[in-house]
């Protein structure tokens, strides 16, 4: 697997970058987003390490240029904890986000969940034995990992395929936040109800007509949200 480390602190990419190799990965380094913009024109990469702070092209303006092309797993890195910048990296498409200083193993481990995803929900999986599901027009292939709505493809990041995956495969259930992000991120939830909001609005925006008044990803107000079960006319 090849990672993508991004940030304006030499010392900073070449630590993550031992760490990284010690597990057996392969790395780029670029500082600055334009550097990084450019690696991934020319290289095959599986996932993105990007510091939001940089100067010329920062963090999140480059996370916003690849999502429109990319579904690559992407963890932002940034010196400030303030849930503002979390949650507006979320919006602009990030996986994943870890604050500096942070223990450079809580980077690996949260490094081999995303990868452990991206292979088995995004667009590196391979066709294996699933399931197709539906609702009204909304159409979800597990086998290849495809999602149409009225005949229309769209593209999803691995946690947005995740998410919609999880709850189209109990349709009608309702499941809390924390149920959700437990079975998507696979890790123990520790208030993760910005983050999951945020993905269940960018869902909302790429399956619904009018995603402030939704069809099919419905929240049930105290308890958690639901893919509404539609009958096909």
């Amino acid at each position: 697997m090849n990672i993508l480390i991004c940030d304006d602190d030499k010392e900073i990419v070449r630590a993550i970058e031992i760490y990284l190799k010690n597990e057996g990965y392969q790395t780029f380094a670029a500082y600055d987003g334009l550097q990084a913009l450019e690696i991934l024109e020319k290289e095959p990469v599986h996932l993105v390490i990007m510091d939001i702070m940089m100067p010329g092209l920062d963090g999140l303006s480059a996370t916003e240029q690849i999502r429109r092309t990319r579904n690559v797993p992407i963890i932002l890195l940034s010196a400030k904890s303030e849930d503002y910048d979390k949650i507006r990296g979320l919006n602009l498409g990030a996986d994943d986000y870890v604050t500096k200083p942070f223990s450079p193993m809580e980077l690996v481990a949260r490094v081999r969940s995303q990868l452990r995803r991206f292979t088995d929900l995004g667009s590196m999986a391979q066709p294996r034995e699933g399931h197709q599901y539906r609702t009204g027009g909304l159409f979800l292939d597990d086998d290849e990992k495809k999602v149409t709505v009225d005949g229309e493809e769209v593209i999803l990041t691995p946690k947005e395929y995740g998410i919609l995956a999880f709850l189209m495969k109990n349709a009608g259930k309702v499941f809390s936040i924390e149920q959700i992000y437990e079975q998507v991120w696979d890790e123990p939830a520790f208030n993760p109800e910005n983050t999951v909001a945020v993905h269940i609005r960018h869902i909302r925006e790429k399956i619904e007509i009018d995603p402030k008044d939704p069809r099919y990803l419905k929240v049930v107000w105290g308890t958690g949200y639901k893919i509404e079960k539609i009958r096909e006319r």
